[in-house]
């Protein structure tokens, strides 16, 4: 494949570039995955049944009065003195 100089690319032709870039990598993208998804095909016939991975269920944040719980440093403050009037 030839080397472009992208500098001395105008801006249109850039965007021109990067288009054709994008739409190639989807069309390898696609092949591939076709390919993957066939080889994976023939695999699970020695196997358990392909499956497809499901997406991770979420995260369940801890609520506000769970995280204290654990917080038994509210003695363990530092107070300093009060000044006295002179």
């Amino acid at each position: 494949m030839a080397k472009a100089d992208l500098d001395s690319l105008g801006i249109e032709e850039l965007a021109s570039l990067r288009d054709n870039v994008i739409d190639k990598l989807a069309q390898k993208v696609a092949s591939r995955q076709a390919e993957l998804e066939a080889e994976l095909e023939k695999l699970s016939q020695y196997g358990k049944p392909a499956k497809k991975p499901q997406a991770a269920p979420p995260v369940a944040k801890a609520k506000k009065s769970d995280d204290r719980k654990g917080d038994d440093h509210k003695g363990d403050e530092i107070k300093e003195p009060i000044a006295s009037a002179a």
